[in-house]
């Protein structure tokens, strides 16, 4: 498609409609977008790429003239997008390179950052550390990263904290975001890995999305499934959400249903239907008997969850779980998607494993159209857990079984007591805890804004501010958090570095670089192996730990320590990435074209000796241990996890009557670093705002565009109100919002001024969908 013929995307967000019915593929077309005075035929050269402002990752081509990045084009030929591109991937994939990039290091002196130069940033990096561990030895060391990093760039730095430093005291955003897709996973399947494909939407007869606000998280997948409901044996949706979104509007268009439960009943309204399907005999029994394993206690369990009893926990109208459970019990494929309306809320690991056990009760993973899609929400958090870099051993390793850590260390030849595995890995909510404590006093962020995404933020204020913490922030923009750190390192963004990364259905992807990052700036991967290099890290022979230099020679790295495990890319190569398409892991020489589903023949990961995880109890947290998970002989089948609903731990009362969630917008992505700094996104949604039922706004005398007062027992915001989306009783707030482009007003405007430090005790994600707030609104 010609860049002028492409429609404007604010205003029309899923573009065009090309409708196919199912079992067809789903229909190629372009998208483009260039700057302005620039013809297709004016750009120098077109480089692969893949779009980095969601967890979709769609491929694209980068538009270089002179030197500069001047548009994006979707590939057609990829298995992802097939060719189509986001408005934040049209509008903000590079419109963000502008005056304001950090271009050299920064370094604190008399209270101030200062500019440097990189040998005076890294030495007084490297000097700290080496006091520190000398002083206190690893555990004073944490690492906190992203889901915006390269594979390559996790995979180093999980060496240098597993194998260098020795310290457990790792993890990444993506605690944040999707930590629950991993749990749910492992806690089902024994492994962390997505069983279904995106091309499951091309081939279901049901869509149910959990929790999962798809036409503003992930626009081009909802392009897939609009161009389904345009074409012929439309699929019909389920719409789990408190808000009357696109999505939701669309699943009652389909002749589905829109299922509105109060933020933080997810469980019980997840045991409601499953126990729909146990009681009318919906399930595949020959499938449940050979394949899984803890049937009778999940029907004992749900058993209680009568319609009725939902409807009065949940808020819903019992007759609409019962049609919810017809749909997902009586239709030939059901597809699931599942993001933060379950990930972020109470329970959410048990109610994520309750969807997986409505598809185990079907029979219907592997099957096209029949998948579960735990979704990720950033562009490379798979990495981040593939790699280790959130904590986990790489690999998909299980850090209770010593023979996953006597891989790792023959692979890395260190001794193996170097790899923390003494105990559970330090999930991101203990890290913080640890540096408020002062045992971590040294803290190095990577790429992502603590200080605008981390809940209660007046509490992480308080911490990245403690005179005892050393803080490091690498990243491509001076960010709320970058004004606490001691070290801020320029980092080279998209576009700018070569690596590859995997999206949230197993598709990885290489990006080349296309041009020269700003000034001084470095790419991740170069800083840490500066950082390695100065520290002297050795092997046992004395040898360099880390002997790459370059991202190719990361990947090779990388794929030795994938092979054999279920993420295995030892079939993949830079030059095979370079083809028309992006490819889903494993691939190895038995599947040298990829995988598209896993457990395809009902054999599943939970092996005890192949698994990632032993397993824990849904409701506290507490870990299966190796002898009992043994004594199960689980022998490649899947656990069929139960847990009854429980109350949250913050419920709506007198002094706070409102339940407070938060959640995204279309046009922005995290803390709006990128997206905040280019134009048309930036017009689209430039302030936040508190969303509130008609009912309720009506009894706050308050009507649309008023100013609101928002208040926790935590903190405050100050944002106009919009009226209508939401359910009764319920107030919505976007998280993206911070203060870095405020001009310090004085105006409290970020959502997680509200939000409180608890979190899923499997997952340990913190609870971002539930607080009670009261509102009230500004007068004069």
């Amino acid at each position: 498609m010609n860049a002028d013929a492409v429609p404007e995307r604010i205003a029309d967000v899923w573009g065009e409609r090309t409708p196919y019915q199912r079992g067809d593929a789903w229909p190629r077309r372009a998208d483009i977008h260039l700057e302005a005075g620039v013809a297709e035929s004016d750009v120098d050269r077109w480089v692969r790429s893949a779009c980095v402002l969601c967890s979709n990752g769609c491929a694209c081509d980068i538009a270089v003239k002179d030197g500069r990045m001047v548009g994006v084009r979707g590939r057609e030929t990829d298995l992802v997008n097939h060719g189509r591109m986001g408005p934040k991937g049209l509008y903000g994939s590079w419109q963000w390179n502008g005056k304001d990039r950090l271009t050299r290091p920064l370094i604190r002196r008399d209270g101030e950052l200062v500019e440097s130069d990189w040998d005076t940033a890294m030495d007084q990096i490297v000097r700290r550390s080496k006091e520190l561990l000398d002083e206190a030895g690893p555990l004073s060391h944490g690492f906190y990263t992203s889901g915006q990093l390269f594979l390559e760039e996790y995979y180093t730095l999980g060496v240098i904290g597993k194998a260098g430093l020795g310290t457990p005291h790792m993890d990444g955003n993506t605690r944040l975001c999707t930590a629950t897709s991993a749990a749910a996973m492992k806690e089902s399947f024994g492994s962390d890995g997505q069983t279904g494909t995106y091309a499951d939407i091309d081939h279901c007869d049901a869509l149910f999305l959990f929790g999962h606000n798809m036409a503003e998280t992930q626009t081009v997948l909802w392009s897939r499934v609009l161009d389904r409901l345009a074409g012929p044996e439309p699929p019909v949706v389920v719409a789990v959400d408190p808000r009357r979104t696109k999505v939701a509007e669309a699943a009652v268009e389909s002749g589905g249903l829109h299922l509105a439960p109060l933020p933080g009943t997810n469980q019980a309204l997840m045991n409601g239907l499953v126990r729909e399907l146990i009681v009318n005999k919906w399930i595949d029994e020959d499938y449940v008997s050979a394949h899984t394993l803890g049937f009778s206690e999940l029907e004992k369990t749900v058993e209680p969850y009568t319609p009725a009893h939902v409807g009065e926990i949940c808020g819903i109208e019992p007759d609409a779980l019962v049609r919810a459970g017809e749909i997902f019990g009586t239709s030939e494929r059901v597809l699931s998607t599942v993001l933060q309306g379950f990930y972020q809320s109470h329970q959410a690991t048990a109610a994520a494993c309750q969807v997986n056990n409505l598809h185990l009760l079907r029979g219907m993973l592997g099957k096209p159209g029949g998948g579960v899609l735990q979704m990720n929400g950033q562009p490379t958090a798979q990495n981040t857990r593939e790699c280790g870099a959130d904590g986990d051993l790489p690999g998909f390793r299980n850090w209770e079984n010593p023979d996953h850590v006597r891989q790792l260390a023959e692979l890395w030849n260190v001794d193996e007591l170097t790899i923390p595995h003494w105990s559970p890995p330090t999930h991101a909510m203990q890290i913080w805890r640890y540096a408020e404590q002062g045992s971590i006093r040294f803290l190095w962020i990577s790429a992502t804004n603590p200080a605008v995404s981390m809940p209660e933020l007046p509490r992480i204020r308080e911490i990245l501010g403690k005179e005892d913490l050393f803080v490091v922030v690498q990243d491509g923009f001076r960010t709320e958090t970058a004004e606490f750190a001691d070290v801020v390192l320029p980092a080279a963004l998209w576009g700018e570095k070569q690596g590859t990364f995997t999206n949230a259905n197993r598709t990885v992807h290489l990006s080349e670089k296309a041009v020269e990052p700003p000034g001084e700036a470095r790419a991740d991967l170069d800083i840490f192996l500066d950082y390695a290099r100065r520290m002297d890290f050795r092997d046992r022979d004395g040898d360099p730990l880390i002997g790459w230099r370059a991202p190719e020679d990361a990947f090779r790295a990388w794929q030795e320590c994938s092979r054999g495990r279920l993420c295995d890319y030892t079939g993949l190569s830079y030059d095979k990435l370079r083809g028309g398409s992006g490819i889903q892991w494993p691939c190895d020489g038995e599947r040298p074209d990829g995988t598209e589903r896993l457990y395809v023949d009902g054999v599943f990961t939970t092996s005890s000796d192949a698994c990632e995880d032993f397993g824990h109890d849904l409701l506290t947290g507490g870990t299966v241990s190796a002898k009992e998970h043994k004594a199960l002989h689980p022998d490649g089948r899947a656990f069929l996890k139960a847990a009854e609903y429980t109350a949250p731990p913050e419920e709506p009362g007198e002094r706070y009557p409102f339940v407070c969630t938060t959640g995204r917008t279309v046009y922005h992505f995290h803390t709006r670093t990128k997206t905040g700094r280019a134009p048309k996104l930036r017009r689209a949604a430039p302030e936040p705002w508190a969303e509130i039922a008609a009912s309720d706004a009506a009894g706050l005398g308050v009507t649309d565009g008023d100013l609101v007062l928002v208040e926790s027992a935590r903190g405050r915001v100050e944002v106009p109100a919009r009226i209508g989306r939401v359910r009764p009783g319920v107030v919505f707030l976007p998280f993206h919002y911070g203060y870095w482009d405020t001009g310090g007003d004085g105006h409290p405007r970020a959502a997680n001024e509200l939000t409180m430090t608890e979190w899923d005790p499997v997952s340990k994600q913190p609870l971002f969908k539930i607080g009670a707030v009261r509102v009230r609104k500004v007068e004069g």
